[in-house]
């Protein structure tokens, strides 16, 4: 069995960004040398998510909305979590969003739908975050 673990370090000058993380894990994936397996992506901070969604500004600019919604960012103290930090809102997000992606790999390829892209969407930025990538198979 191969297996590639690789931590990925982002960098959003942000407090909230989605950024494609697509690219470099099709890399990582051929750095493997894995033909048949899984890819595992998932954020390693609490305040960040992975997801896997169409490529469309559109439909990112409907999350941000609807997230927003969901659990505003301000005022700051209608959380109880606030208090030395200002980041309740980006918990709950990443609550919805989801830690993690797991992705088949088949003959050496990310085995995606015709619209399937994975992204990291960063709810709490201003700092360098990691993601894991983990990939095993043969």
């Amino acid at each position: 069995m191969k297996v590639l673990t690789q931590e990925l370090w982002m960098d959003v000058p942000r407090r909230r960004a989605i950024v494609s993380i697509h690219r470099e894990v099709e890399r990582l994936v051929a750095a493997s040398g894995v033909r048949e397996g899984l890819a595992l992506i998932n954020a390693m901070h609490i305040t960040a998510s992975v997801f896997i969604n169409d490529n469309e500004s559109g439909l990112h600019h409907d999350y941000e909305v609807w997230l927003e919604k969901l659990a505003p960012e301000k005022p700051y103290d209608q959380y109880r979590h606030n208090g030395a930090e200002d980041n309740a809102d980006a918990h709950l997000k990443r609550q919805v969003m989801g830690r993690e992606v797991v992705v088949a790999i088949t003959d050496g390829q990310l085995h995606l739908g015709p619209w399937e892209h994975i992204f990291y969407y960063e709810f709490d930025g201003k700092r360098r975050k990691r993601l894991l990538v983990k990939i095993i198979g043969e």
